[in-house]
């Protein structure tokens, strides 16, 4: 509250919200808006008049619990706020972009899962190689006897079996 001095030197105590100084109003004990709208920030009150008129907002905030009122406030600012940055899409816009960014992250995050999965498949393979090494499989296991193609007579050479853990010994030392 702001003490006021009249011109009789009488100390009078009144207090404004923004939303009656604005309309030039007297600004009564049961203004609506006085919580919700300071004199100290007019400026809010001004976005929400332009875009939804006093009489839809002392409207709203009546038929409202006195609970959900600010909440209601704080709604009505930033939809005015986002109708004057763009007049035609508001708040749906930015809606629409959030939802848009939701669905493509979406998308990325399930190709990574899927790639995690190939890798985690990829090391179960491995480790199932490698063990089966260690525990002293058949060492033809990895061997491929020489192939005639009986359509091209090409002979393939054979390939050599190769111990994994040998390649990997040097990297444990």
């Amino acid at each position: 509250m702001s003490e006021v001095t009249a011109p009789n030197s009488k100390t009078a105590s009144t207090s404004t919200c923004a939303a009656c100084k604005i309309q030039k109003k007297k600004c009564s004990q049961k203004c609506v808006l006085a919580p919700y709208f300071p004199q100290s920030n007019p400026q809010k009150f001004l976005l929400v008049h332009r875009v939804f008129g006093n009489g839809h907002v002392v409207k709203l905030l009546q038929n409202l619990p006195a609970e959900q009122r600010g909440n209601a406030v704080n709604s009505l600012v930033y939809e005015a706020s986002q109708r004057c940055r763009d007049p035609v899409h508001g708040c749906v816009g930015i809606i629409n972009d959030l939802q848009n960014k939701v669905a493509e992250l979406q998308t990325q995050l399930a190709l990574r899962q899927a790639e995690v999965g190939n890798i985690n498949v990829q090391h179960a393979n491995l480790l199932t190689l490698i063990r089966g090494c260690h525990e002293g499989s058949d060492p033809n296991l990895y061997s491929v006897s020489p192939q005639t193609s009986e359509d091209t007579n090409v002979s393939s050479p054979a390939l050599e079996y190769v111990d994994p853990l040998a390649l990997w010994e040097q990297f444990w030392k």
